[in-house]
């Protein structure tokens, strides 16, 4: 008899918690996959735009006329396992003049100097301070800043009456009296005059850089010259120089790094990485 009371207790227990869960449980759905869109036929696909055409550079342009007094030749040079692309303006002092510009303070790029001078070229000049002063004896529009450098730098000079030179100031020092309208002393000569190498390994840390130039040739020729790239050192351009085709009689080296900029209105530009205080400009006489 109690057996059978305890069966019915847990008989009617089981059915109340059945009961209870299948009211409060929420119903099952089977999941529904979603609509495949209806599809769609292929577009033709139309013909690619072609790549553009890239013609390779020839490794030496030879001389080519920019403006009158003005010929531009860029070439490849060798610089160990890489290649330096070299720009070079070839200049007749008798068809161009020469000016050296400067503000103390305030430092612009090689393209906005262009701009404002209107020339057909511009060119870094002397190195400066982080303040923006120039170093080295800089003289523009006939008026002198910075200080002499010693017998070992050089300078580019333009006499008040156009004439224009490259020294190495052992052979040729600055003259205070001399009535110049424009210079820039700089270091270290590349090729002394003569066509001598000027800047032998033993000088060269062997450091790498942009590189800017003022050379002139034996014709009295003005050259001015770039290497934009930074795979030169100083000792490894001054013997490309010397054994260049230019013809070279003494070479100067610029400011370079950052500053190297070369800047021409109608031919081959490369612009300066930072602003600079003075430049070398050409214009038209």
């Amino acid at each position: 008899m109690l057996m059978r009371k305890l069966r019915s207790i847990v008989f009617l227990w089981v059915v109340l918690l059945t009961s209870t869960s299948a009211c409060d449980a929420s119903p099952v759905m089977a999941p529904t996959a979603p609509p495949f869109p209806a599809p769609v036929s292929p577009t033709p696909l139309s013909d690619p735009a072609p790549w553009p055409t890239i013609t390779p550079l020839p490794p030496d342009t030879g001389w080519e006329p920019a403006h009158p007094g003005i010929e531009v030749r860029s070439l490849d040079v060798a610089a160990g396992p890489s290649t330096e692309r070299v720009t070079i303006a070839r200049l007749d002092p008798a068809a161009v003049r020469f000016e050296v510009h400067y503000v103390r303070g305030a430092a612009y790029p090689m393209s906005a100097w262009a701009r404002q001078l209107g020339a057909f070229l511009v060119v870094s000049g002397g190195y400066f301070t982080p303040e923006r002063a120039v170093t080295g004896l800089t003289i523009s529009e006939g008026i002198r800043y910075g200080h002499p450098y010693g017998d070992y730098a050089g300078m580019f000079a333009v006499t008040e009456d156009g004439v224009v030179s490259v020294r190495w100031l052992r052979t040729w020092p600055y003259d205070p009296s001399e009535p110049l309208s424009a210079a820039i002393q700089s270091f270290p000569v590349l090729i002394r005059p003569g066509g001598i190498l000027g800047f032998p390994a033993d000088g060269d840390d062997g450091r790498r850089s942009r590189r800017t130039v003022v050379a002139q040739d034996r014709a009295g020729r003005v050259l001015l010259l770039i290497a934009p790239r930074g795979h030169l050192s100083l000792h490894s351009l001054a013997v490309w120089l010397v054994g260049s085709d230019l013809d070279l009689d003494i070479a100067l080296n610029l400011d370079g790094g950052t500053s190297a900029g070369f800047w021409m209105s109608d031919g081959p530009s490369i612009d300066s990485l930072v602003g600079v205080p003075v430049v070398l400009a050409v214009l038209p006489r």
